[in-house]
């Protein structure tokens, strides 16, 4: 690793899904920057504009009004071309020819992925800053966005309890979160639903057929059932149509929340979470912990 004894200008990218605090978070890497008298570069479009030099010099009044919206002003891409040593190369001339001296991605794991494989090959500083809806990356309690992402889809179970309640229907409602299901877990409890169907635990019909008749037992005419994508079992769809083929009590239908998840004003937590974690970033290249991602751990940063 090349120690750089002055730290004068950082690059700033996100990169992947996006989710709701990123803008918070580049507003904090901005305005941590401009503290410690480091110059920001925004990359538009994560590695893709890192290789084709979408940078451009920012300061605290680039990023105004930003911490309530969701999104990212810098815009994001998954980069095909990243992937390879010559997409890598032209990605470091970018950094070099702009006298970067360290290198800030907000993003989740395959983000990281890249900035470690960047780092190695380079011997160049890169800081991570955890932003997934998916809330599935170690060293970090909470990535930016899960939260929003969390109070996103209980607001819709609660709208969609409405129209069950006034039917004899069954709800099947899938959200994300990939092979995570941090998001489908913690949505069934606070939604109160009555099943819950996870990547992380074997799915078999009979275990919701025994579910609802017990429900069915207690008088019960409506049933939510939480469902994350990245089950073993299969979408949303397949279950509700498999269900239906033995067991007709109730009514079934799939509501597919999609990227309503990822839309929205980041919540307050978000916002800190981001804030903190923007400024973590800059504390850590300060103090020489390059390839380090910046994270919140039993509430300690």
């Amino acid at each position: 690793m090349i120690v750089k004894n002055v730290i004068k200008k950082v690059g700033l990218l996100t990169s992947g899904g996006d989710s709701p605090g990123m803008n918070a978070a580049i507003r904090s890497v901005v305005r941590a920057c401009v503290f410690h008298k480091i110059i920001p570069f925004g990359i538009s479009k994560g590695y893709d504009g890192l290789i084709s030099g979408k940078i451009a010099e920012m300061n605290a009044r680039s990023v105004k009004g930003i911490i309530n919206k969701g999104g990212t002003i810098l815009k994001t891409a998954r980069s095909a071309d990243f992937r390879s040593k010559e997409g890598r190369d032209k990605a470091y001339d970018t950094l070099k020819n702009n006298e970067i001296d360290a290198l800030v991605v907000i993003g989740g794991d395959g983000t990281f992925t890249g900035g470690l494989v960047f780092s190695k090959e380079f011997d160049f500083p890169v800081i991570g800053i955890p932003a997934s809806i998916d809330n599935d990356i170690f060293g970090t309690d909470f990535s930016i966005g899960y939260n929003t992402a969390l109070e996103t889809i209980v607001e819709s179970v609660d709208k969609i309890r409405d129209t069950a309640n006034s039917h004899n229907r069954l709800f099947f409602i899938e959200v994300m979160g990939r092979k995570s299901g941090n998001l489908a877990l913690n949505a069934s409890l606070a939604s109160g639903a009555c099943f819950v169907i996870l990547p992380e635990k074997d799915f078999q019909l009979i275990d919701l057929i025994k579910r609802l008749e017990e429900n069915k037992k207690r008088n019960k005419e409506s049933s939510i059932v939480i469902v994350a994508e990245g089950n073993n079992y299969g979408p949303s769809y397949k279950i509700a149509e498999d269900l239906s083929k033995v067991y007709s009590a109730y009514e079934s239908k799939v509501t597919i929340l999609g990227h309503i998840q990822r839309g929205g004003k980041p919540c307050s937590f978000d916002r800190i979470l981001a804030s903190q974690l923007g400024m973590a970033a800059l504390e850590s290249l300060k103090l020489k912990k390059y390839n380090s991602l910046v994270g919140l751990v039993n509430n300690t940063l």
